[in-house]
């Protein structure tokens, strides 16, 4: 695997050994099929999720299951892969719990590749560090690439941690990414997925926005991001959004709402740096508004149909006549 997974003037990675057996928290559209990968890769995986159906799916594929998260506490590395970091610390209650009886071995790692806030999750890594009496480490190692890169194993995977922690990981992220960073200490993998979200979920909206007005004016949208992709304007977020923006297929590889979250990820964190996000800012706005619609639960691509309702209401307000469109189930 042609990866480069040390920060530049690291030097060559030197990885140290660590056991190939792993808990894994969450198993839903991502985090399935990265367990799942794991397993393929000849780890030793261990899966909670809440519901019940895809554990059964993954004990299927070879991987064990357990009744709760506290029974993952000798585990050498324990990933979690839930919604949001409340999630996270709400399935970790009880684990932390056996470790304030027993501490874990020295060099646990808790890995969380969840999209959190960089801020927060320097608050979870204090609170593991002092319940397991510093055996425990948190690495933040957040993923893009949505389901397909899930499946294909070709996640980016943005890490945050001490240096000597990344290294030991390597071996499980190169199971599940193809591109493999550490950006700094606890924290910054976050930040770097706050960053790549800004990215996708303006760019998303601003594309969303371009086939509103192009469809309306009487273009063709799929021709449209079609030249567009051969210009300035083509983008990776073109070329895999663009042809269910086109179609108007909103059929969930994530949901929309968590954009929402993630861009407030964006307004935290440029508020602890002074920094300047006017994008961002309205990013925010945009996806308060679609989840406010009931469109959260769709498609990152349904932003399109939130833009439609919102241009179906100025419309409406002028006096025009609009037909407001049904988003595909």
């Amino acid at each position: 695997m042609n990866n480069e997974n040390n920060p530049r003037g690291s030097g060559p990675a030197k990885t140290t050994g660590i056991p190939r057996s792993a808990g894994f928290v969450g198993l839903g559209l991502m985090g399935a099929p990265m367990a799942a990968n794991l397993l393929n890769a000849g780890w030793t995986v261990t899966a909670w999720n809440r519901s019940a159906a895809a554990v059964e799916d993954f004990v299927r594929l070879g991987g064990s299951s357990t009744k709760n998260v506290a029974a993952l506490r000798d585990e050498p590395v324990i990933i979690f892969m839930l919604p949001d970091l409340s999630f996270i610390e709400d399935a970790s209650t009880g684990l932390l719990d056996e470790w304030r009886l027993t501490p874990p071995r020295p060099g646990t790692l808790v890995v969380v590749m969840s999209s959190v806030s960089p801020v927060a999750v320097r608050a979870f890594g204090q609170a593991v560090a002092e319940a397991s009496e510093g055996n425990a480490s948190v690495i933040d190692a957040p993923v893009s690439g949505g389901t397909k890169g899930a499946q294909d194993g070709t996640l980016a995977i943005m890490a945050g941690g001490p240096d000597e922690d990344f290294r030991r990981l390597l071996p499980a992220f190169e199971t599940m990414g193809t591109t493999v960073r550490r950006l700094g200490e606890l924290g910054a993998g976050s930040l770097a997925k706050a960053c790549n979200q800004l990215i996708v979920g303006t760019t998303t909206a601003a594309l969303a926005e371009a086939a509103e007005l192009a469809e309306r004016s009487g273009m063709d949208v799929e021709t449209l991001f079609e030249v567009l992709s051969g210009g300035l304007a083509g983008s990776r977020v073109l070329d895999f959004v663009g042809p269910r923006l086109a179609a108007k297929d909103y059929a969930p590889t994530g949901p929309a709402k968590f954009m929402h979250k993630d861009l407030k990820f964006v307004l935290e964190s440029a508020e602890a740096a002074g920094a300047a996000v006017p994008m961002a800012t309205a990013g925010v706005e945009l996806y308060r508004e679609l989840i406010d619609q009931g469109l959260g639960d769709q498609d990152l691509a349904v932003v399109r149909q939130a833009i439609a309702i919102l241009g179906d209401s100025r419309a409406a307000a002028a006096g025009g006549t609009a037909t407001v469109q049904e988003a595909t189930p």
